[in-house]
């Protein structure tokens, strides 16, 4: 029994490993030990003491062994099945996060609709609760409701939890109206390859915020005497980096003007429930926003987030990539446009209801029906654009709808730098994947899937494409360490069994 354990850390260490690209002599040097120890340690050949299991986790960034708690959660998944019936679209993780952040804007009771039970609203209620605000779920644990406190304890702050999400950086935009100094540790979430915040900041020092960075922590000043006296222009049009624009112009007191504005769901979420809190915003789905902003905000408000195009699109694409016949219900139709364009023109055989409104009453859904189609490789290449364009998240999963398409697919995911790396993880599975370089991959199909055990990409959307590939081997695979998943993701492999899936979860030690 002591030998299998042994043999099984040892296959945890060398997945890591390799997972971040180190040798087993760069291994060696980060633990001050020699290439031939840590040869015999993989291979399950020789005691090991559990401080040097936890050197070994600190220094691959990874969680090898638990003590206390649950260990890593991983996925068996019994491939080769073909789904059927119907699956909801969940609400939007990208709205939900944004509104956490919103939420902090208003000094009266709100409640959110349906809010997506993920890893990433978990870290933000952490934060949230850290600081004083108070949290609950509520009918069931559907609803969520949040409380603010009078005064917000920012040096209470959960630094673990924020650093475990990007998401932090949109509590620039609310802060700056409530303390003139504040800290928030640097943020984190997917290993995407340098993401600047420099367009964070380029747009919120138009509201008096200076940040200086050092030592891990966001250093926050801000000048009441600061104010837009001309359109913000944003130097990117990232989701993000407009929201924190809304929610700093939300409490300006006075009319902003933001330009080159994202105009993608999330985007238009936030704007919606920004008018429930009393704040009006013109041109709402364009790239100019007109915000006028209210100085202060105390309002009862019940909200409901729409649905999330891209966990519709990873729905959608299990059902291509397995071959099945799939009903996919309260898809949000006006941000899959362009990818159901591309899939008709690869010959996609599906159909759609009419167009019915959200609970927000603003965001047009429908169901979609996919059916099992002969695919054929886009004359074009696969890129992304900013909305009304081809969804930069939706990108990846076209990855494993090429690999099923007869032909070759160039695909140029050009926003992120590490990204299309990570899905060279299909050819583990049988995939023909070539990298040309750091943002474009060109797959060659049809693919014969063969079940595999790995590593989870730390990427979310990547991740959930190895899953689905998974799903279409033959075989029964194992794909471990799934956090980044259930980041963005609520029982994914529990709806996903709900539709002729066999995923089991399962933990080491």
């Amino acid at each position: 029994m002591a030998d299998d354990y042994l043999v099984r850390i040892g296959k945890l260490i060398r997945d890591a490993r390799q997972h971040r690209g180190w040798t087993q002599t760069q291994l060696a040097e980060a633990l001050g030990t020699s290439q031939s120890a840590v040869n015999r340690i993989e291979r399950g050949n020789q005691n090991i003491s559990l401080e040097m299991i936890a050197r070994i986790g600190e220094a691959l960034d990874s969680e090898i062994v638990s003590l206390g708690y649950a260990g890593p959660m991983h996925l068996r998944v019994v491939g080769g099945r073909h789904l059927s019936g119907s699956i909801d679209v969940k609400t939007s993780k990208n709205a939900c996060v944004a509104l956490l952040c919103a939420s902090l804007l208003n000094s009266g009771r709100t409640v959110l609709r349906r809010v997506a039970r993920i890893e990433e609203v978990y870290r933000l209620l952490e934060v949230l609760n850290s600081i004083g605000v108070r949290t609950r779920w509520i009918n069931d644990g559907v609803d969520l409701e949040i409380v603010p406190p009078a005064e917000l304890d920012l040096q209470a702050i959960d630094a673990d939890a924020a650093r475990r999400t990007r998401s932090i950086i949109m509590f620039l935009g609310p802060l700056l109206h409530r303390t003139d100094r504040f800290m928030l540790p640097y943020a984190g979430g997917c290993d995407l390859g340098t993401r600047t915040v420099e367009p964070h900041m380029i747009a919120l020092r138009r509201f008096g915020l200076d940040i200086a960075a050092t030592e891990g922590q966001y250093h926050a000043v801000v000048d009441r005497s600061v104010a837009p006296d001309r359109p913000i222009v944003l130097t990117e049009r990232g989701d993000t980096v407009t929201e924190n624009a809304l929610l700093a112009a939300a409490r300006h007191d006075g009319t902003t003007v933001i330009r080159n504005a994202s105009s993608n769901y999330m985007v238009q979420d936030l704007c919606f429930f920004l008018e429930a809190l009393g704040v009006k915003v013109d041109g709402i789905g364009t790239t100019t926003l007109t915000v006028h902003g209210v100085p202060t905000i105390d309002a009862d408000v019940d909200y409901s987030p729409s649905e999330d195009p891209v966990e519709a699109m990873s729905l959608v694409a299990a059902a291509v990539v397995t071959e099945s016949e799939l009903t996919v219900r309260r898809v949000p139709i006006e941000f899959l446009e362009i990818e159901l364009a591309v899939l008709e023109e690869m010959g996609l055989d599906h159909d759609r209801t009419p167009e019915y409104f959200a609970d927000n009453g603003r965001t047009r859904l429908v169901d979609l029906t996919v059916r099992p189609s002969k695919l054929e490789a886009p004359i074009d290449k696969i890129h992304p654009m900013p909305f009304p364009g081809l969804n930069i998240d939706n990108v990846p999963f076209f990855a494993a709808i090429a690999a099923v398409a007869q032909g070759k697919t160039l695909i140029h995911d050009w926003v992120y730098d590490n990204r299309a790396i990570y899905l060279t993880d299909l050819n583990r599975l049988g995939g023909r994947l070539q990298l040309l370089d750091p943002h474009r991959v060109l797959v060659e199909g049809p693919t014969r899937w063969r079940a595999a055990e790995m590593m989870c990409p730390p990427a979310l959307r990547p991740a959930v494409v190895v899953l689905l590939a998974m799903m279409a081997a033959e075989g029964t695979s194992v794909l471990r360490n799934v956090y980044v998943i259930n980041r963005g993701y609520e029982d994914l492999a529990e709806r996903l069994n709900s539709i002729g899936a066999q995923i089991e979860i399962f933990r080491d030690i």
